[in-house]
């Protein structure tokens, strides 16, 4: 969470507050993800809004409060209301010029601003070589537990001109795709 807390202080760097969409009713990662944005939010001067929803016209009305407010941007937690529900959150961000994140490429595709997640491919790979000792007998409570290593990055140019931010070349650089 500090990460994308980090990138939305780089490309809006006056963002003040920050929204984090999610049901904490039936998203049991809520807790756990707002209490590590709250943390990482202190440091960098940054506000922390829980905006809990349950359907979608509670979605729009929280996206569309939030938008009021000067100088603040959106998390857009892992959930499926939010996957299913991606083109309503990526037509209101960009109707209230909300500088978002989310978890999945695919938002980005879809015309969100950014994502930034682990790389399933590298957790792929991981996986397949845990399975590759299990099968020639290790037993699965000796072998070590492994972390993400490999994050991928992912920015939407037009979506940033038209919410009328510069991405930095720093975030440019970072990224592992740039879409125009």
């Amino acid at each position: 969470m500090g990460k994308w807390l980090a990138m939305l202080k780089e490309i809006a760097p006056r963002l003040a507050r920050v929204a984090v969409l999610s049901d904490p009713r039936t998203n049991v990662s809520h807790d756990y993800f707002l209490r590590n944005t709250m943390a990482a939010a202190s440091p960098l001067g940054i506000e922390v809004i829980s905006s809990p929803f349950d359907n979608v016209a509670d979605l729009e009305r929280s996206i569309r409060s939030f938008g009021r407010q000067n100088n603040a941007g959106l998390l857009v937690l892992p959930y499926n209301f939010t996957i299913v529900h991606r083109d309503r959150v990526i037509a209101l961000a960009a109707e209230h010029r909300l500088p978002a994140v989310y978890a999945f490429r695919y938002f980005v595709t879809d015309g969100g601003l950014m994502s930034y997640r682990i790389n399933l491919v590298d957790v792929f790979r991981q996986c397949a070589s845990y399975v590759d000792r299990i099968l020639r007998g290790a037993k699965p409570a000796d072998l070590p537990v492994q972390v993400p290593t490999r994050y991928e990055t992912v920015v939407n140019l037009k979506t940033a001109k038209q919410l009328g931010l510069t991405v930095p070349p720093g975030l440019l650089v970072a990224a592992d795709e740039v879409i125009d």
